[in-house]
């Protein structure tokens, strides 16, 4: 699987930090890990386990310490955390900013940050926009659309009404994601995000129509950059000889990028309304995550009512 990076100028500006020394390789410079660290342990000479690659977090338990060392034990406990190859190093909290860490950045020429924010907070922003830059991806042939909340990935065959479903819902209040290609990212352990690559954002293609922007025809509040995905819908045409779940006692699952997804497909031929049938859809898995499944109430009535010997 390709390994993703982040710009280190990118997180300065995204983050709005300011640089007290930009090394050599500032402008270069590439993140590769959204794990951080705060190098307490570090400071006080425990490197067992040391990532450099992390970047490097200065708040205010770390400056305490380092105010209560003397100079020369101070200048000692940032040389070894300065001597190795660090992404950057960042001062949070408006701590006390020491005239060891400029001279240090100088001399190993590192890239020295600062902020005012604080530092548990800050990190997790940071951890938070480093998770989705780096995140696992691919990119799938679809349709993704958020219909009551809910993200709906939309799949199947060419030319079986996935773009046509998707304008019917934007007409109907739901915004579009993305049509034709839908970037998938594995955000965390258990979630997808899904988004349109930035050159087609917002466009749909219709068969005897064109290409359109969604976003200039129907307005601003059609669309949207991205969403977590929370279903995965297929389309296939109505097969005669093939026998579709009627009840949905039992939920169907498809796993995209290691994330295990709540999945139903839905048969397609004439006279279908497929844009209700979805809006049904996004509906009903909203429930079954707040733990109400229609299909398994009736069932277990059905049962209670059998065994009670009434009948119908």
């Amino acid at each position: 699987m390709e390994k993703y990076t982040v710009s280190l100028k990118q997180l300065v500006m995204q983050h709005d930090l300011c640089p007290l020394h930009r090394a050599k390789d500032y402008d270069t410079a590439r993140i590769v890990t959204a794990d951080v660290n705060r190098p307490a342990l570090q400071l006080a000479g425990f490197y067992e386990y040391f990532d450099p690659n992390r970047l490097q977090f200065i708040g205010r338990v770390e400056s305490k310490y380092l105010e209560m060392l003397s100079p020369e034990r101070r200048y000692s406990a940032l040389e070894s955390l300065m001597r190795f190859d660090i992404s950057a190093l960042i001062l949070c909290h408006e701590v006390a900013i020491f005239s060891e860490y400029v001279e240090l950045a100088e001399k190993y020429d590192r890239n020295l940050l600062v902020t005012d924010e604080d530092t548990s907070t800050f990190m997790a922003e940071v951890i938070r926009s480093l998770r989705s830059e780096l995140a696992p991806r691919t990119t799938v042939h679809g349709v993704l659309v958020e219909v009551h909340g809910e993200g709906l990935l939309i799949t199947g065959d060419s030319g079986v009404g996935k773009s046509e479903t998707a304008l019917e819902l934007i007409k109907r209040g739901h915004r579009l994601i993305a049509d034709d290609a839908v970037e998938l990212l594995r955000i965390s352990r258990n979630k997808l995000k899904g988004k349109a690559p930035e050159l087609i954002r917002y466009y749909m293609e219709l068969r005897g129509i064109g290409v359109i922007d969604a976003r200039h025809t129907f307005g601003v509040g059609a669309v949207k950059p991205d969403t977590q995905v929370d279903l995965v819908v297929v389309f296939e045409l109505w097969d005669e000889n093939k026998v579709y779940d009627r009840l949905g006692i039992d939920t169907q699952f498809t796993h995209l990028l290691g994330v295990k997804l709540p999945c139903v497909t839905i048969p397609v031929r004439p006279g279908r309304n497929l844009a209700v049938i979805l809006e049904l859809a996004a509906i009903n898995n909203r429930q079954k995550k707040m733990g109400f499944n229609a299909a398994l109430t009736l069932s277990e009535s059905h049962d209670k009512l059998i065994d009670s010997g009434d009948g119908f």
